[in-house]
């Protein structure tokens, strides 16, 4: 699903606090949506249409996400924590607003994580560097049924189904 779709089915209140978050950082929202095109863009060449499921696709997106946002917006706000920051606030909200079922919300909210770790970790790596590390943690990505088995494994990608 492209993201301007995904958009479209978010409600009004969603869209509204979506929003607020972008009007209160206007210089980041240039950042935010090339990142987001970007990670579609890689997810699609290396899998298809595979990363919309629950699978270990859709974590090496969720982490890559994290990582192009904190990358992009760092130009703009040259400080590494600040972009790791806005990456969890973008990031946690839109999980939010989007309403996945719970066990899907932590899987994402899990693997953004790592991908936003990912960029702290790996700031000496270019792009191509972190996507092809991205591919082999998405390699050896656990399969999880439960939140429990997530907190097991804080430094991989998690993932629900095949």
């Amino acid at each position: 699903m492209k993201i301007w779709q995904r958009i479209r089915q978010l409600s009004v209140g969603q869209l509204f606090k979506l929003s607020v978050l972008f009007l209160k950082h206007p210089l980041l929202i240039l950042p935010t949506l090339k990142a987001t095109k970007q990670t579609f863009v890689i997810c699609d060449q290396l899998y298809g249409k595979a990363h919309h499921k629950s699978n270990a696709a859709n974590a090496f997106r969720h982490a890559l996400w994290n990582m192009l946002i904190c990358l992009n917006s760092l130009k703009r706000t040259k400080n590494k924590q600040k972009s790791v920051f806005w990456a969890q606030k973008v990031t946690d909200l839109y999980e939010k607003v989007t309403k996945n079922n719970p066990l899907d919300e932590a899987m994402d909210l899990h693997n953004n994580a790592i991908g936003r770790m990912g960029f702290l970790n790996n700031l000496n790596k270019t792009q191509t560097e972190i996507v092809s590390f991205f591919q082999e943690m998405a390699k050896n990505a656990k399969k999880v049924s439960n939140t429990e088995e997530m907190k097991k494994h804080l430094r991989q990608f998690v993932y629900i189904s095949e």
